[in-house]
């Protein structure tokens, strides 16, 4: 351990004293938390590098199972936990005084773990970086606040009810902010302990919808760090007033979804706005980084929506692109460059839904951009108006047709590595293969 996170964890043990369990988090390929609980006298050790996992830990699928096709072809070995001390803080919103920190996997000869998600985004930086500009998101975060009961048929049941009978969520509404008031101000206190820099606080377009947005950072690492806990924030305050905080991407077929929209500008060595040429159109570095994120935005697709439910999110008219499209302040498109100062120049990725990983949602992109940038792609004409009815849908519209993408994508094994492209297909497909093997009730009310 160096002498400066020597330095940290004394601090930090020093100024919480009360804190008696560590709970050391690895956020594997489907953005769930895994993990172990430590005893405070033993946290050192694991800043020392002395707690293991094994590596398929960070390959379970959404129900937490072994990846069965290949979890015994090593001998399903372990790997080093390297635990990152910037992370370190408090957890809240827990009734037993707890810290949280998180962990990457490192292999034994001390390599990065290749599919370890925060490995291949700091992947993808390292290799931004090479061409002297860094990528800087921010990340919005969409939700559903239920409460913690379903209905008879298994439905989540809404916090927020319209008399009326209308299914409206009041967007932007002040009122049912105030409804919520004691869950949003939980969320504040909890994230200011956590220093999460959390900006605004809206209700959104469905019943039950809210959207908490983070500020941009100058490290997509921390910036996808943050989206994660503020997710596990979310939820934690909620499960403490008994509701259920859900980032399911399409909870109702009729309402609207949950997205995870990023926005992202460029950095040059400077700190100055590369995408800023003075103008309210941007420079040509910005169109290369545009034409990349649609020239790859279906091999990323699986990552963007990466379960069965995320494909029900994709309508017309839903505020959701349904194909490679971009312009200027236009939410019907796929990246939009917002309005405003040009020395904020950016673009807002509207594809991923809530569902998705951060980490990986941040590496895609970024990805992408880059893979524009390298290869001075020309984007097409900016889209004005609706491009719904403009241009055809044409983004894979299942979760088979997303895992045929992403497994044969040249992209995807040169920005993130044929053993990440290996291990999240295989992942992938054994869920699929699981949902195949269901008979849903609708079948057996349709048929038996």
């Amino acid at each position: 351990m160096s002498e400066q996170n020597i330095e940290l964890l004394e601090k930090f043990l020093t100024a919480h004293p009360e804190v008696e369990v560590f709970e050391v988090i690895l956020p594997d390929i489907n953005g769930k938390l895994r993990g172990k609980w430590i005893e405070r006298n033993n946290i050192a050790k694991v800043l020392n590098g002395g707690l293991k996992l094994p590596l398929t830990a960070l390959a379970f699928d959404i129900w937490g199972r072994d990846p069965f096709s290949w979890v015994y072809q090593s001998g399903d070995e372990d790997g080093v936990c390297i635990a990152d001390v910037r992370t370190l803080t408090t957890v809240p919103w827990l009734k037993r005084p707890t810290a949280q920190i998180l962990m990457s996997l490192n292999n034994f000869d001390d390599t990065p773990c290749s599919y370890d998600v925060r490995n291949v985004l700091k992947q993808v930086i390292t290799r931004f970086n090479k061409s002297a500009l860094a990528p800087m998101p921010a990340f919005e975060m969409e939700f559903s606040l239920f409460e913690q009961d379903n209905d008879a048929h298994g439905r989540p049941l809404h916090t927020q009810v319209n008399s009326s009978g209308i299914d409206a969520g009041q967007t932007y509404g002040l009122d049912s902010m105030q409804d919520m008031a004691e869950f949003m101000h939980g969320v504040r206190d909890a994230s200011k302990a956590q220093k999460l820099p959390i900006d605004t606080l809206i209700t959104e377009a469905a019943p039950s919808q809210y959207e908490i947005n983070l500020y941009h950072q100058p490290d997509a690492l921390v910036a996808a760090d943050q989206a994660i806990m503020l997710q596990r924030t979310i939820k934690g305050v909620a499960k403490q007033l008994d509701l259920r905080a859900s980032f399911m991407a399409k909870p109702f077929a009729d309402l609207a979804g949950n997205g995870m929209h990023m926005h992202c500008s460029l950095l040059d060595n400077e700190g100055n706005n590369a995408f800023d040429n003075g103008t309210s159109e941007g420079n040509d570095l910005l169109r290369y980084a545009i034409a990349g994120c649609l020239a790859t935005l279906n091999d990323c697709m699986l990552i963007f929506a990466p379960h069965l439910n995320s494909y029900r999110r994709f309508q017309n008219g839903s505020h959701v692109p349904m194909t490679p499209t971009w312009g200027y302040e236009n939410r019907t498109v796929a990246v939009r460059v917002p309005a405003g100062s040009h020395k904020a120049m950016r673009i807002e990725h509207r594809v991923a839904g809530a569902d998705a990983n951060p980490h990986l949602v941040a590496a895609a992109i970024t990805a992408g951009m880059l893979y524009g940038i390298e290869n001075k792609l020309e984007a097409p004409e900016p889209i004005e108006g609706n491009a719904y009815d403009q241009v055809a849908a044409s983004l894979p519209n299942s979760w088979s047709k997303a895992v045929a993408l992403f497994k044969n994508s040249n992209f995807i094994a040169e920005y993130f590595g044929t053993e990440f492209q290996r291990v999240f297909s295989a992942t992938k497909e054994q869920e699929i293969a699981e949902f195949n093997r269901q008979i849903t009730t609708l079948e057996y009310e349709t048929y038996l």
